[in-house]
């Protein structure tokens, strides 16, 4: 234990302290802003009385079977509306000083209550110790509410390996530097180094999880953990008279979790490596467990605290409460929204979609259609969670009368598909968010990365641009699907298949996939044009808008464009405004994006929603403010541009239409109704349309700043050569095409008897 030292010359010094302390209060009360961080250390001198030592709760201890989550029954959450779910489906909910850590689905539960003790936290005597069952929730070392300056280490190998880079989950770039490595590493080996983070007031720690480096064979096998109220004397957690030593990670991927046996009250923490991969050295990334102590006259308070107003379904779905919250909303709404399914997953869940609009299951002319996806990587569940608090928010403010929400609802077809990979989403819940890793669950059942399974239609268009075939001999748009991507025993998941189908029969004009792990959106092309480059800005004909798109988005969002904030791993993508054409970023073939463009009429983007791919439960309210007002702003833009009917001289709207844009090399066609929308940024244009067996026609139309699209219609009439081609199908009647000799045969029979009667 740390001793008490109350000597009188402390006593002299805390009264005048505390006055200087008021007095910097005041006057920054005066300015209307409170600082962040320079009242720490005064406050922490102010109660330390009642904390000046660090504190082992008494707690009733149990055994922790394994080193994975565990699941508690709660009270019944209230779902939207007062709708509240079955509390034997609820997972943990935050208390009043503990949140704690979201739990396991009921298979996994079952086979926890079956397996043995921890063999991943023992002591040095007998292998084993009794910890708690009351756990806190991440600090935030992952999602960055630990910044830099809380994190310290006793060596660093280099800059690149310090401490603000031994965070759970950090990914090294792409070639490895002084800048962005993937863990902490120590400058020596050797049993004296150690990982400190300061949480800057008293905490209860409960908890510590790790993972080796991203990069290289380096990871800790074995370590100590010390507290210190003063990070000057530093307490050993024990087990009865001996230091507690926890099993660390065996490779450096998978994150290893150790729950103390009792929390432990302290401001430091540091985590002591006793041993490591014989072949590596001493590198961590590290998470750690705790909750603030109460603070009741509001000390610590935080300028940046987000707080949330919106009465939602803050939690993590298993796929069946995913199904059964949808359901719930559809009955809240039943006049505005409709369940369907788009097909089945490998395994053979259903792919679930919820229609927005006030009139569900119609397409109605003149009325732009917009798509969410999210979860094509199973284990970045954060985009899933966004959208099933959308549709919660939507319903909810629409029943409320927000004239925003009601305008989108009857203005816009809005489809929301929040689990494309609901089967590799099942495995990351089921061992947790912290524990789940960086890719566990991204790839569908048979191994297939669903967002980058589409077939690579850019290069057969280049290709054809090249040999100058565009537009003569190819189209600049809708290039069609190769016959070998449509066998079945091409490498296509079912996931992909479905969602093809789906986007060659829903006329959408814009739309997003939400992805996780950056803060950042990208729009196309995503794969480089030159071969070989794994880097090179590549635009489409439509940068411009792409840009303007990307840019609405990350505009909005509350941290993307933020240039104090830190880079989630290697990328400051702050200094581009938060966006970035996805070539530029890294190559990638057949993805979703550029598939939508080259295929289809809708123009797709990427949303990378947050730094933790699988956040726990408690930031999942400042997730959805981080993103709110992003998502809502992004689906307003399809209706910027221009839109209308191509119709023939009778009125009847004519399908597949191709509508053009003078000076843009992309084309798009118009929907069965003969309805269309062109994403174009403000400005004037010469549009023209034009349809197999119809004249064209050009206008101007001019795009205005408001949002609204122009009204641009088209009337055209059908052209001599089809008209006679029409006619004489009409009545069987086919053209006369006699063989030349035929001809001239005929011709010599009618002109003999002609030459007969003049005596020639």
């Amino acid at each position: 234990m740390i001793p008490q030292v109350m000597t009188s010359h402390r006593l002299s010094l805390l009264t005048p302290l505390a006055l200087l302390g008021l007095l910097v209060g005041f006057a920054h009360l005066s300015y209307g802003s409170v600082a962040e961080d320079e009242d720490y250390y005064m406050q922490e001198l102010l109660t330390r009385e009642q904390y000046n030592q660090v504190q082992f709760l008494e707690k009733p201890v149990a055994s922790i079977p394994d080193g994975h989550e565990h699941s508690r029954q709660n009270p019944a959450k209230k779902m939207p509306k007062g709708k509240a779910a079955d509390s034997s489906k609820q997972t943990d909910k935050p208390t009043a000083d503990a949140k704690s850590v979201k739990t396991a689905n009921k298979k996994a539960e079952k086979n926890k209550k079956s397996s043995l003790k921890n063999p991943n936290s023992i002591s040095e005597g007998d292998g084993h110790y009794n910890s708690i069952t009351d756990e806190c929730p991440p600090m935030g070392l992952e999602t960055l509410k630990i910044d830099d300056f809380q994190l310290h280490a006793s060596s660093t190998k280099r800059y690149g390996l310090g401490a603000h880079r031994g965070r759970l989950n950090i990914q090294a770039g792409i070639y490895e530097d002084d800048l962005y490595d993937g863990a902490w590493c120590a400058g020596r080996d050797d049993p004296l180094q150690w990982f400190e983070v300061d949480a800057r007031r008293l905490t209860k720690f409960t908890g510590v999880i790790t993972q080796g480096r991203s990069s290289l064979c380096d990871w800790v096998t074995s370590y100590k953990v010390m507290v210190s109220n003063d990070s000057h004397t530093w307490i050993t957690l024990k087990n009865g008279s001996e230091d507690l030593i926890f099993s660390g990670n065996r490779e450096k991927e998978i994150p290893v979790r150790n729950i103390f046996p009792a929390p432990v009250i302290g401001r430091y923490i540091r985590v002591n490596p006793r041993s490591w991969f014989n072949s590596g050295s001493i590198c961590m990334r590290v998470e750690i467990l705790g909750c603030p102590m109460p603070d009741p006259n509001n000390y610590y308070h935080r300028r940046n605290e987000v707080i949330t107003t919106d009465d939602l379904d803050f939690k993590h779905h298993s796929y069946k409460e995913m199904r059964q919250l949808m359901k719930v909303v559809n009955e809240m709404c039943p006049n505005i929204t409709r369940i369907y399914n788009i097909g089945k997953s490998h395994s053979g869940l259903k792919l679930y979609a919820i229609e927005i609009s006030d009139n569900p299951g119609d397409h109605e002319v003149g009325e732009p259609e917009f798509r969410y996806t999210a979860g094509s990587h199973g284990n970045e569940v954060l985009g899933r969670e966004l959208l099933l608090l959308l549709m919660q928010f939507m319903c909810l403010e629409y029943l409320a009368g927000n004239q925003r929400i009601r305008h989108l609802v009857e203005e816009t077809r809005i489809h929301l598909l929040p689990s494309v990979n609901p089967d590799g989403y099942e495995k990351a819940f089921e061992v947790g968010s912290e524990l789940s890793g960086w890719s566990l669950g991204r790839w569908s059942n048979d191994g297939i990365d669903i967002h980058h399974n589409f077939p690579d239609l850019n290069s057969i268009l280049w290709e054809a641009e090249a040999k100058k075939w565009v537009p003569r001999k190819m189209f600049n748009h809708h290039v069609p699907i190769p016959a070998w991507y449509l066998s079945k025993n091409a490498s296509v998941a079912l996931e992909t298949r479905a969602l093809i189908a789906w986007m060659e029969k829903m006329p959408f004009v814009l739309g997003g996939n939400l992805q996780g792990g950056e803060l950042v959106v990208t729009f196309p092309y995503d794969r480089t044009r030159s071969q070989g480059m794994t880097r090179e800005h590549t635009p489409t004909p439509d940068d411009h808008v792409f840009r303007w798109l990307a840019f609405s988005y990350a505009s909005t969002h509350r941290l993307m464009t933020d240039a104090n904030r830190r880079v989630c791993h290697t990328e400051d993508f702050a200094k581009e405004d938060g966006t970035i054409n996805g070539a530029s970023w890294h190559t990638a073939a057949g993805s979703m994006n550029d598939f939508s463009y080259v295929h289809t009429n809708c123009f797709e983007l990427s949303m990378y929603v947050g730094c933790d791919k699988f956040p726990h439960e408690s930031e999942l309210p400042e997730e959805w403010e981080n993103n709110r007002e992003s998502l809502l702003v992004f689906m307003e833009q399809v209706h910027r541009g221009i839109k209308g009917v191509v119709r023939d001289l009778q009125g009847r709207g004519i399908a597949n239409a191709i509508i053009s844009v003078e000076g843009i090399g992309h084309d798009i066609r118009t929907a069965a109704d003969g309805d269309y929308w062109r994403l174009l940024n403000p400005g004037e244009y010469r549009v023209t349309a034009r349809a197999e067996g119809y004249s064209l026609a050009s206008k101007k139309c001019e795009v205005g700043y408001e949002i609204g699209a122009t009204r641009c219609d088209f009337t055209i009439g059908r052209t001599n050569l089809s008209r006679i081609k029409e006619i004489m199908e009409k009545f069987n009647k086919q053209p006369i095409r006699l063989p030349v000799r035929q001809l001239q045969a005929r011709r010599s029979r009618e002109r003999r008897p002609l030459e007969e009667f003049c005596g020639v």
